[in-house]
């Protein structure tokens, strides 16, 4: 299958690719199909991308990446509605807020992106945990 995107060309991508958000996107609810695919010749960032919406992509970047020591403990009730059975089943990304100056460029590290790779599940939750902040600061001086 192709998605003609506004930004990042046509991407082709398969069935067992598609990403099921049952409650969208905090400011995208109406959007529940997302594939995730590489920023081109950048190892760091990729790009959480809409199928109901071509102009829809999030940058997005691992929290362990900008934080080594980056945790949180899910719910055991997001557990069960994400099915996920181990660790090793989640991925966890945060979006990326861009900027021209490259010392503004942020990441949400209050709300992260949870994905159950395995099922294809995900949903963005919020932390209670005064540690992280919507807006820290990708590249540090």
């Amino acid at each position: 299958m192709k998605l003609n995107t506004k930004y990042h060309g046509v991407r082709e991508y398969e069935e067992k690719d598609i990403l099921s958000f049952k409650k969208g996107l905090p400011g995208f609810e109406g959007l529940n199909k997302f594939i995730i695919f590489p920023v081109e010749d950048n190892e760091i960032f990729s790009i959480l991308h809409s199928l109901e919406d071509d102009s829809i992509g999030l940058v997005v970047v691992s929290p362990f990446y900008v934080i080594k020591n980056y945790e949180f403990k899910l719910e055991d009730e997001k557990i069960d509605e994400l099915k996920i059975e181990s660790p090793e089943d989640v991925l966890v990304l945060n979006t990326v807020t861009l900027n021209s100056a490259i010392e503004k460029i942020t990441v949400n590290l209050k709300a992260p992106i949870i994905i159950n790779i395995k099922n294809k599940l995900g949903e963005q939750i919020i932390l209670d945990n005064p540690n992280y902040s919507i807006r820290h600061s990708l590249f540090e001086k």
